[in-house]
Parts: C-alpha cells; sequence; structure tokens
C-alpha cells in the first residue's frame, strides 16, 4: 500500500505537470488500487473477529463487502476518466512524452512487484484476486502508456494521449468485470463459481442410507469460506457421528464446503415443512 501510494502521489504530480491524460487517468486507477488494498486490508481484520451473540458467524461477510467496494470503486473510477479524456479530445494539450515514458515505466516495476506479492493467495480469496488483477492490469497499462509516449514524443501527435486514456479505461473495464460479476453474486449468497451444486446434490445422495435430498443451500460466509445446510431422507434412522464426520470432511476436501450444517429425516413418507420451498 505505502509503495503503490508514493507512486500515485508521483504519478499524479507528473501527469499534471506534463499534461499526460493517460498519467492522471492511470495514477486514478492506482489511487483506487490503494483504496481497494485497504478495504481488503480491514476486511481481513474484521474476518478474523471471532463470533458473538449478534453476529454468530462473526464478521466473516465483512471480506465480501469489500469485494462489491472494490467492485465499484473501479467503475467509478473509470466513469471520472472517461469524462476527463472526452474533454481532452475537444481540447487537446501538450503533453511531455518523456515524462510519461519515465513515469510509466517506473510504474511496470512498481505494479509488477506488488501483484507478486498476491499472486499465491488469488486463486482462493476474491479480494487478493481483485488486487492480483488490478495491479497486473495497471502493469499492462504503464506499458501502453509506455508506448504512447514514445509515439508523442516522436510526432509530437497530442491526441495519441486521450486516445491512450481510452485504451486504458477498456483494459480497466475488461478487467474488472469479472470481479464485479463475482462480488455481486457472492454479495446475493448465490453459489461460489468453483463449486457445482448438481455434484454436490449427487454425491449427498450417493451416500449410503440417503433416498433423498432437499432443501440445499449453498452460500458463500466470506470470500474464502462456503456454508452449507441440507435435509438428508434417511429411512433406516440417524447413520450416528461417524457419518457426519465423514460427510463434513469430504465436502471440506471435495468441494472446498467447510461449514455444512445437515438435519436427518427418518420417516420417508413425513413432507418437510421447507421441502416445497427449496429450490435445488
Amino acid at each position: 500500500m505505502s509503495l503503490n501510494l508514493l507512486f500515485v502521489i508521483g504519478e499524479a504530480i507528473a501527469g499534471f505537470s506534463s499534461g499526460s491524460m493517460a498519467l492522471i487517468a492511470d495514477a486514478g486507477h492506482n489511487l483506487s488500487d490503494v483504496l481497494s488494498l485497504s478495504l481488503g486490508w480491514a476486511a481481513a481484520i474484521l474476518s478474523a473477529r471471532p463470533p458473538s451473540e449478534r453476529f454468530t458467524y462473526g464478521l466473516k461477510s465483512s471480506s465480501i463487502l469489500a469485494a462489491i467496494a472494490n467492485a465499484a470503486l473501479l467503475w467509478v473510477a473509470i466513469g471520472a476518466i472517461l469524462v476527463e479524456t472526452i474533454r481532452r479530445f475537444a481540447d487537446p494539450a501538450p503533453v511531455g512524452g518523456t515524462t510519461m515514458i519515465i513515469v510509466a515505466a517506473i510504474g511496470i516495476a512498481v505494479n509488477a512487484l506488488s501483484a507478486l506479492l498476491f499472486a499465491k493467495g488469488s486463486k482462493s480469496d476474491l479480494n487478493l484476486r481483485a488486487a492480483f488483477v488490478h495491479l497486473m492490469a495497471d502493469a499492462l497499462v504503464s506499458v501502453g502508456v509506455v508506448g504512447a509516449g514514445f509515439l508523442i514524443a516522436a510526432t509530437g501527435w497530442v491526441l495519441v494521449d486521450p486516445i491512450a486514456s481510452i485504451v486504458i479505461t477498456l483494459v480497466i473495464a475488461w478487467s474488472s468485470w469479472g470481479l464485479l460479476r463475482d462480488s455481486l453474486r457472492m454479495g446475493m449468497l448465490g453459489v461460489p463459481d468453483r463449486i457445482d451444486s448438481t455434484k454436490v446434490r449427487s454425491y449427498l445422495e450417493s451416500r449410503p442410507g440417503v433416498t433423498r435430498v432437499h432443501d440445499l443451500h449453498i452460500w458463500p460466509m466470506s470470500t474464502t469460506e462456503t456454508a452449507l445446510t441440507a435435509h438428508l431422507v434417511m429411512p433406516a434412522g440417524q447413520p450416528g457421528d461417524a457419518f457426519l464426520h465423514t460427510l463434513a470432511h469430504d465436502l471440506d476436501h471435495e468441494f472446498g464446503i467447510g461449514h455444512p450444517t445437515v438435519q436427518i429425516e427418518t420417516n420417508p413418507h413425513s413432507a418437510c415443512a421447507l421441502q416445497s420451498k427449496a429450490v435445488v
């Protein structure tokens, strides 16, 4: 965060002094990265708090709220950059190509190094994935700014700068769309992408003694943890703790569901009050 914040300040100063909208656009995006890292950090601290009487799951879902906020923050930044870029098309201004090249080259190093710090955890945590994608996108964008700087220095064509800014915003929008979609799905308690609910149902139905499964729900407790509830109809009776322990172990290791809660029903002819409300 400190490294990126220092770079944002330097890049913004360089952008305004050189008149480069591309540098200002990139600085705005980098600032949104710093804010998103702050949100992710705060969410990580809150998620570690133990459960309480009021928040029985703890504050794990704060990481989902942070992911939604991060995605929204990116799109606000995109809108602000586009407004200024359109204005720059109508009123082109002189741009310092050499300054663009130097600052953007530093940006490549800063963003690539920062992204590497999040690479390992980006596969399992949406907030870490957001940080990794944002920073890698920034590194690629900085490559584009370097190219625009060389064109301006060689040709003096100032419209290259707002054109580069448009390309930057399109890259940001493309890289962040999946994050926005996934974070909103989590916020709506949708089944995480990595889990196939059909396979989970088939697994539960295949357990010895299970004749039917209903009221199956799978939802994210946080960006890294998933919960499940299900009703299993088992006419032979309660199978015992060993059955439940094995079930919990398999759900965790095979599907990444670490918080399952199962209700056993022994009468196959008794209609469960929740059965008609079940979607899956």
